[in-house]
C-alpha cells in the first residue's frame, strides 16, 4: 500500500488544479460574450491537456497484453448518426473493442461529467455538452493534419510523453504512428470561422494557433 505521492503525481495534481482555476473564469457571464466556437475550442484545449497529463501517470504497459498500447488515453472525433453533426469522446479503450463506452471515458475536471456521447448526439445530464460540436457550437467540420485513415481523426497520448495519430492493431507495435511533426486540429463553424490547436510531438506544447 502506498503511503505517499510520487513527484510526478504531485506535479500532475498541481497542473490540473491550475488548469481548473484558469478555466473556471469562463463562467456563464463570460460565455455570453464570446463566440460559440471559442467556447468549444477552449474546452477542447483543456481536455487535450488533461488527457496528456493523465497519460503521464497512467502507464498502460502490461507484459502479458501484447496490445496494451490500445488502452492509451485517446481523444477521437466521430460523426453523429445519419451524419447530423460531429462529436468527440476522450477515453481509454480498456476492452480494446474499438468502441468507447461511457464507463471508459474521462471526466471533465470542472463539471465531473463524462467526456462522452453516443452517436445519437443527445444531451445527457451526466455527460459534457462540449463534446457535441455541431449541436451545441455550430461546428460542422474538423480537420486533423496528422490523421492517416478514413476516420475524422484521433489523438492518443503515451506515458512517455509521446503523441500518436493512431494506435496499431498489430502486436508489439507500441511506437508505430508516433507523430514527428506539429499536428494541427482545425475547427470550422457554419459561419466559416476557424480555430486551430497545435500539438507538438514528444510531449511538447499544446495550445492555440493564432489565425491571421
Amino acid at each position: 500500500m502506498r503511503k505517499s505521492f510520487s513527484l510526478l503525481e504531485l506535479i500532475f495534481a498541481i497542473i490540473i488544479i491550475s488548469i481548473t482555476i484558469f478555466s473556471f473564469n469562463l463562467n456563464k457571464t463570460s460565455e455570453l460574450k464570446i463566440k460559440k466556437i471559442d467556447l468549444a475550442t477552449n474546452r477542447l484545449l483543456l481536455y487535450l491537456k488533461q488527457s496528456r497529463y493523465q497519460a503521464l501517470i497512467d502507464d498502460k504497459y502490461y507484459l502479458e497484453n501484447k496490445k496494451w498500447y490500445k488502452q492509451r488515453w485517446t481523444l477521437k472525433f466521430f460523426n453523429c448518426r445519419n451524419h447530423k453533426g460531429i462529436y468527440y469522446v476522450l477515453y481509454s479503450d480498456k476492452n480494446q473493442s474499438g468502441h468507447p463506452k461511457k464507463s471508459e471515458s474521462m471526466k471533465d475536471p470542472l463539471t465531473n461529467k463524462y467526456i462522452y456521447s453516443s452517436n445519437k448526439c443527445e444531451k445527457n445530464s451526466d455527460s459534457s455538452k462540449y463534446v457535441l460540436l455541431t449541436k451545441e457550437f455550430d461546428i460542422n467540420k474538423v480537420d486533423i493534419s496528422c490523421k492517416m485513415d478514413a476516420s475524422l481523426g484521433k489523438i492518443s497520448f503515451g506515458s512517455d510523453g509521446k503523441v500518436y495519430k493512431k494506435l496499431s492493431n498489430n502486436t508489439n507495435e507500441s511506437n508505430k504512428y508516433e507523430i514527428n511533426r506539429v499536428c494541427i486540429i482545425k475547427l470550422i463553424d457554419k459561419n466559416k470561422n476557424i480555430r486551430e490547436l497545435l500539438l507538438q510531438p514528444n510531449g511538447g506544447y499544446i495550445g492555440k494557433r493564432k489565425i491571421e
